[in-house]
């Protein structure tokens, strides 16, 4: 049997979840099979040579396929509109939400990012390698895996990576609130969590005994680059030992639409805040978020509102779009869960709206990492000037005269600098 479904391991958590803008992952593991929904045929392997790690449940591939090459803004040129949606506790459940989402980002010309929680990789009866902090070994609040389960998210990893997707982390046992939850947690004990949510990515093939299975074509200590913790919470201490163990960006915070900065040496991309249409205030970009501020913690509440609800959450971020596209072109960062709160009206909206804003001119939905490498090739300057817009602020004079300074060259070997002998 699989382990505990989703929601009936959520909702419970902590009631610091409820907060109009704190994000919940109240994911629980993934639930029994079943679903009918036909999964996307397995993406082929890059042609080079498969070099296994460890116990061959990861593998060196080569250059992820399908990374846009991050160019520095010509002078005068307006930003692209970038736009992340990214996924926490991302696994393959009976509800094959991961399967079906990365069959609408292919569809839309999108990658995305998948915050995988480590326990989804681990299957029950191994529970007790999980030694959390201030827990006991083989708690967690949300499920462990079976091998089915562990298996099949394997697979949507395996396709999601070779797609251009990328693979982050939600850490394991999603502990929140005062009872040693992950705001109470020192440096080391978050970075004992991260070495932990590495370890049963790189060793799932040994703890199923599936020896036969296919590889993930990464290096998790190379891919790893991002995370964002549970319920918002922790975020200071995780944020020293992410830096020092080679990270470059968290997604733990919040913030309106404005252009990111380095916050700690990592990049700041933090949720935002956007309009909840018929309501006078604005919430997170986050399905949970506008769960709680319609139905409270009861994630299955009228029917009657169902349809309603999701169409307020679509036109809440599409709001937000409008607002950055037309205005300052702030990145705008979205994070959701593969749940079917209020009936899947969440999910319905996310998918509108992918279809909605990625095919649009100067559009570009992207990973977390994307994203970062687009940051990392820009002049200093320009971003400084791309900051100081507020939210939804066109340039006063337009786009060309605003950025009409030559930015400096980016240094050698950042990307988007000058090949050999260009200038």
């Amino acid at each position: 049997m699989a382990a505990t479904q989703r929601i009936a391991a959520g909702l419970a958590v902590t009631a610091a979840c409820a907060m109009a803008v704190s994000g919940c992952s109240s994911d629980g593991g993934p639930s029994k099979r079943g679903g009918t929904e036909k999964k996307p045929s397995p993406a082929a392997a890059p042609k080079n040579a498969v070099r296994l790690i460890g116990d061959g449940s990861t593998a060196f591939t080569g250059t992820q396929p399908k990374q846009p090459r991050a160019e520095r803004l010509a002078p005068g040129q307006r930003p692209p509109q970038f736009v992340v949606f990214s996924w926490d506790g991302a696994g393959e459940d009976s509800q094959r939400l991961f399967s079906h989402f990365r069959k609408v980002a292919k569809a839309n010309n999108a990658t995305m990012t998948y915050f995988l929680s480590g326990v989804y990789m681990l299957p029950e009866d191994k529970r007790s390698q999980y030694d959390p902090p201030q827990h006991n070994a083989g708690s967690s609040d949300i499920g462990f895996n079976d091998v089915a389960g562990v298996k099949e998210t394997a697979e949507q990893l395996r396709g999601a990576w070779l797609e251009g997707n990328e693979v982050g982390t939600h850490f394991n046992g999603h502990f929140c609130g005062s009872a040693g939850g992950v705001g109470q947690w020192s440096v080391e004990e978050w970075k004992s969590e991260i070495t932990q949510a590495k370890s049963f990515v790189k060793s799932w093939k040994g703890n199923t005994g599936l020896k036969d299975a296919e590889p993930l074509p990464f290096d998790y200590d190379k891919e790893l680059i991002g995370a964002r913790t549970p319920c918002l919470e922790g975020q200071k201490n995780f944020m020293q030992a992410a830096r020092e163990m080679g990270f470059r960006y968290d997604t733990s915070g919040v913030n309106d639409q404005v252009w990111p900065k380095k916050k700690d040496r990592l990049w700041d991309l933090s949720m935002q805040l956007v309009p909840v249409p018929g309501r006078s205030f604005e919430t997170l970009t986050m399905d949970y978020n506008f769960m709680v501020n319609q139905s409270g913690t009861v994630s299955q509440g009228d029917p009657d509102m169902h349809e309603y609800w999701g169409d307020q959450m679509r036109d809440g971020l599409l709001q937000g779009f409008d607002r950055a596209y037309n205005g300052n072109r702030a990145p705008l960062i979205i994070g959701n869960h593969f749940e079917s709160w209020n009936g899947g009206t969440y999910m319905r909206a996310i998918e509108e709206t992918i279809e909605s804003v990625c095919n649009k001119k100067d559009v570009r939905c992207v990973s977390f990492r994307q994203l970062a490498d687009w940051l990392d090739a820009q002049d200093p300057a320009v971003l400084d000037k791309l900051r100081a817009l507020k939210v939804g602020q066109e340039p006063k004079g337009g786009w060309p005269a605003y950025l009409s300074a030559r930015p400096a060259p980016a240094p050698k070997g950042v990307p988007g600098a000058p090949a050999a002998g260009q200038r």
